[in-house]
C-alpha cells in the first residue's frame, strides 16, 4: 500500500472532515479480544500457502477443481501476508525505494500469474489469451467492484453519500489518464510488443518519481496485523517483515503455475470456457484481500485511504503489469516480437481502455458519489451475461459516451481534468528552472 501525504500545511479549513482522516472513535485500540482476532488472522494466513507448500513438498497429485482451490487459496493468503508486511515495511525503506518496492509488491500477486502465462506464450501462442484475459480481468474488477464497494460501504456506514480525495491524489489520475490513453493505440495495433512496454514503464517510472517527491506519512495500519507488527521492537520487527516478504513470496511462486494450469484444466474438464476462468476467478483470488482491507478502512470512517490504495493500485496494474507482459514473451521466446492478439482480446482491451477513461472523467473533479460508484457497478456487473463481440463494442462506446458527458456537463469535473495537466506542468518548469 502506497501512501502519499500532502507537501505540507494541510489544505483543509479547520473544522472541515477530511476524508484521508478516520472519523472520531474507529482507530484500533489494543485489547484482548482485539489481540486474539489479529492473532488468528495472522495463523489462518500463514496457513492457507503452507497447505500448498506441503501439497508441493509431499508430491501429491490432485484433480484440477481441487488443485485450483488450493492454489487460489495459497495466493489468497500471501496476498493478505504481502499488504501487512508492506503496510510495516513503508516505515523502514528509504522512501524512493520503498514506492518503487512497494508498488511492485502491490501488483505481484496478479504479476505472478499473469507472467506465467505470458511467458508460456513464448514457447505456445496459444498462451496469449490467456495473458490478455487475466490482465483485462483484474483491471475491470479493481474499477467495476473495489472502487464502487468502498462508496458503499461508507454510504453504509455513515450515510455519506460522496467520498473526496486528497489533492496529492492528481499524481495518480494524471499519470493514470496517460496510461489510458495511450491504451487506445494497443487494440488499433492488433499487438503487445516491445515498444508498449517501453512506453507503459516510463509512465510508470514517472509515477514513481512524482510520487517520490511527495512526502510519505507513517502508515495508517489497518488496526490488525501491521499495527501487532509495529509494536515489536525494530531489530525483530524488520526480521519479521523480511520473513513474511519471503514466505509470501515463496507461496505465490509455487501456486502460480499450478494455479493457471489448474484452470485451463478444470474448464476443459467441466466444459467451461478457460478464457472466462482465467479473466474473472484468476483476479479474485489475488485481489480480494486488497478489496478487504479497502472495505475495512471505508467501514471505519476512512474512504480515502481506501480510494487512495485502489487507484494507486490501478495506475501500477495499467502500466507496470501491462508493459512486463511484453518482456516476459520476448524472453520466453528468444527474440524480440510482437504478441498478435485476435480479434476478442482486442474486443476486451479497448473494453478495459474505454472502462479506465471513464473511470478518470468521474474521479477528475477528486470526488466519487455513491451515484456514480452505483452506474460503475451496474456498468461492469452488467456486461458479464453479454459476452458477444457486439455487447462488447456497445458497452465500450457506452463508457466513451459516458466519459465525454462527464467532462462537458460537469464544470468541476472539466476543470479538475484541467488542472491537473496545469499543477503538473507549472511543477516541471519549475524543476527545469531551478536545475539550471
Amino acid at each position: 500500500m502506497i501512501i502519499i501525504g500532502g507537501r505540507g500545511e494541510s489544505e483543509t479549513p479547520r473544522g472541515t472532515w477530511r476524508s484521508d482522516e478516520a472519523l472520531e472513535g474507529g482507530s484500533w485500540r489494543p485489547g484482548s479480544t482485539q489481540a486474539m482476532s489479529t492473532t488468528l488472522r495472522l495463523i489462518t494466513a500463514i496457513l492457507l500457502p503452507l497447505q500448498w507448500i506441503g501439497i508441493r513438498l509431499f508430491d501429491i497429485h490432485l484433480p484440477p477443481q481441487w488443485e485450483v482451490a488450493g492454489a487460489g487459496l495459497a495466493i489468497f493468503g500471501a496476498a493478505f501476508i504481502l499488504s501487512w508486511a508492506a503496510e510495516v515495511a513503508q516505515v523502514d525503506i528509504p522512501q524512493a525505494l520503498a514506492l518503487a518496492f512497494l508498488a511492485l509488491v502491490a501488483v505481484l500477486p496478479e504479476y505472478a500469474v499473469d507472467i506465467y502465462f505470458a511467458w508460456s506464450a513464448g514457447k505456445d501462442p496459444t498462451y496469449i489469451p490467456y495473458a490478455t484475459a487475466n490482465m483485462t480481468g483484474a483491471n475491470r474488477l479493481l474499477i467495476g467492484i473495489g472502487w464502487a464497494s468502498v462508496v458503499a460501504t461508507f454510504w453504509l456506514k455513515t450515510r455519506h453519500r460522496q467520498v473526496v480525495l486528497d489533492r496529492t491524489r492528481t499524481i495518480e489520475l494524471l499519470h493514470l489518464a496517460l496510461a489510458t490513453i495511450y491504451s487506445f493505440m494497443i487494440p488499433l495495433k492488433g499487438t503487445l510488443s516491445w515498444i508498449d512496454s517501453t512506453v507503459l514503464l516510463a509512465i510508470f517510472v514517472s509515477y514513481m518519481i512524482s510520487a517520490s517527491k511527495a512526502q510519505i506519512v507513517e502508515p495508517e495500519l489497518d488496526g490488525g496485523v501491521g499495527e501487532l507488527l509495529m509494536r515489536m521492537r525494530q531489530t525483530p520487527r524488520r526480521l519479521a517483515t523480511i520473513a513474511l516478504f519471503i514466505y509470501a513470496g515463496l507461496g505465490i511462486f509455487l501456486a502460480a503455475e499450478p494455479f493457471a494450469e489448474g484452470l485451463l484444466a478444470t474448464g476443459r474438464a467441466f466444459a467451461i470456457e478457460e478464457f472466462l476462468l482465467v479473466q474473472w476467478l484468476a483476479p479474485l483470488a489475488s485481489e480480494s484481500p486488497e478489496f478487504i482491507v479497502a472495505i475495512v478502512f471505508a467501514s471505519r470512517g476512512n474512504p480515502g485511504a481506501s480510494m487512495g490504495t485502489l487507484v494507486s493500485s490501478k495506475v501500477n496494474q495499467w502500466t507496470l503489469l501491462i508493459g512486463m507482459l511484453p518482456l516476459a514473451y520476448n524472453l520466453s521466446a528468444g527474440h524480440l516480437g510482437p504478441m498478435h492478439l485476435d480479434a476478442r482480446q482486442i474486443e476486451e482491451i479497448f473494453l478495459t481502455a474505454a472502462q479506465s477513461f471513464f473511470a478518470v472523467a468521474v474521479l477528475a473533479n477528486l470526488s466519487f458519489s455513491l451515484i456514480e460508484a452505483g452506474l460503475m457497478f451496474v456498468l461492469f456487473a452488467s456486461q458479464l451475461f453479454f459476452t458477444d463481440p457486439v455487447s462488447r463494442h456497445l458497452y465500450a462506446i457506452a463508457y466513451l459516451v459516458l466519459a465525454a458527458t462527464w467532462l462537458i456537463v460537469s464544470r468541476s469535473n472539466r476543470q479538475g481534468l484541467a488542472a491537473m495537466v496545469k499543477e503538473r506542468w507549472t511543477e516541471k518548469k519549475m524543476a527545469a528552472s531551478h536545475h539550471k
